[in-house]
């Protein structure tokens, strides 16, 4: 019988986190104020605890995880890796494909990972309250997950568009305990002026952020947590690659490419980093990040100095942009309707250590029905761009003949995104390519630093 599923034991869950910082050949870029001027870490203690402002400045290569949070992860790592035998036969590929099954978790993505180490440390912090932004709903869903673990009440801006397509992600949250807006809301003046603009406005990532950011700013017993983006989310996510090294090494194999959605980024830094300390040692290995075309950042946007939210409550950080006000269309991946992407990502892309690729959304959702007839898992929308584009590599393997091992993170599954496959069966879903002029109208506003 053929291995499927290659398992680690409890024990074996990582002890420390990779910091990819250590391992880049130039220094992270600085993020600036307003006036232009690197800010440091104190400017940063009105929304985090400085257990997470240490780790988001810190260039140490393993940063130990702590005991507490080890314990929690136990409720559902290590994640398995697995071959997926039956998508191999289904293309015809002489390519080895893997997934790392990340919808294990109790909310089904691999927010999880960093949602308890924030919750843990606000805790030991002594805060009550945390507010935060959410997309598709699974950042949501899973800092619900884990304020109820540790006691911290919840308040969740949720994307409108998200918020009436997806409502039992909002009803997952509030099982945990949540309050939920759709976001923009009346609960703040960042809500209030966007929806006097426009009382239909569907809302962005960027915006939902900029409302959870004004909430945390203003209240001393209210933090904000960010699902993906800033280096100690990434950092945390670090534990599925090196979960998946792990794995690899039990059956004598390694992947020449590795794939994952990338949104804001963390799923992507999640699985990718931990390789790419193996590439910074002369290791032959491609690290993939996959993007809508709708939501083109890295493909076509532009690095700069941007603000991480709408209204311009962030730091200015240099990343690859479509600009702060940037308004994407309502696609079913909400997870990746963000108009940036992680400073570390966006640099190491720029310095050419990473790729990207922009896929189609029909071609996504064909992507994910084949993988769900092959190998009986029904993928988020989200990952269903990293499922697109490693199969398209898996046929170009048919084509050439080429025995390549490939490899791909399964962010999340997709029981909550049913009207999406829905929408796709009857033929009411449509691609959408962003157009020029609009991401040029929207770059125009970037700000004025240097």
């Amino acid at each position: 019988m053929q291995q499927t599923k290659i398992m680690l034991e409890e024990s074996e869950i990582p002890t420390h986190w990779y910091n990819v910082v250590a391992d880049m050949p130039n220094p992270p870029t600085a993020p600036l104020g307003r006036d232009g001027k690197p800010v440091g870490p104190d400017a940063l203690t009105a929304i985090f605890p400085m257990a997470l402002i240490e780790q988001e400045v810190s260039a140490q290569r393993w940063i130990e995880i702590p005991a507490e949070v080890r314990e929690a992860l136990t409720t559902y790592r290590p994640s398995p890796l697995v071959r997926a035998h039956r998508l191999e036969a289904a293309l015809g590929t002489p390519a080895k494909i893997y997934f790392k099954n990340e919808s294990v978790s109790p909310a089904g993505s691999h927010k999880v990972n960093t949602a308890i180490p924030q919750a843990y440390y606000n805790k030991m912090a002594g805060i009550k309250r945390l507010a935060t932004e959410t997309g598709a709903g699974q950042w949501g869903s899973s800092i619900a997950l884990a304020g109820q673990m540790f006691g911290i009440d919840v308040r969740v801006f949720m994307v409108r568009v998200s918020y009436d397509q997806k409502p039992f992600r909002r009803s997952m949250m509030q099982t945990w305990g949540a309050n939920v807006f759709a976001s923009p809301s009346m609960e703040t003046n960042t809500g209030r002026a966007a929806l006097a603009a426009d009382p239909n406005n569907q809302g962005s990532l960027g915006l939902a952020i900029s409302e959870a950011v004004e909430e945390a700013a203003s209240r001393a017993d209210t933090n904000y947590a960010l699902g993906s983006v800033l280096n100690h989310v990434l950092l945390h996510q670090t534990i599925i690659g090196l979960e998946a090294k792990k794995q690899f090494a039990k059956v004598g194999d390694y992947p020449d490419m590795v794939f994952a959605p990338c949104g804001g980024g963390s799923n992507f830094g999640g699985v990718a980093f931990p390789f790419l300390a193996d590439k910074a040692a002369g290791k032959n290995v491609r690290l993939v990040a996959v993007e809508p075309t709708s939501c083109p950042t890295l493909t076509k946007g532009v690095y700069a100095y941007d603000y991480g939210d709408t209204a311009g409550f962030t730091p200015i950080m240099k990343m690859y942009t479509l600009g702060h006000d940037f308004m994407p269309p309502g696609i079913h991946a909400g997870g990746l309707r963000y108009h940036g992407d992680s400073p570390l990502v966006s640099q190491l892309f720029h310095e050419k250590l990473i790729e990207a690729v922009a896929v189609p959304q029909l071609a996504t959702f064909e992507a994910g029905v084949l993988f769900a007839k092959s190998e009986g898992i029904i993928p988020a929308p989200e990952s269903n761009h990293a499922i697109r584009a490693c199969i398209d590599e898996a046929l170009r393997c048919k084509a050439t003949g080429e025995k390549k091992t490939l490899f791909f993170n399964l962010s999340g599954h997709g029981h909550f995104d049913m009207a999406s496959y829905d929408r796709y069966f009857s033929g009411k879903l449509e691609d959408f390519n962003y157009p020029e002029e609009a991401i040029k109208a929207s770059l125009a506003h970037l700000p004025k630093v240097g």
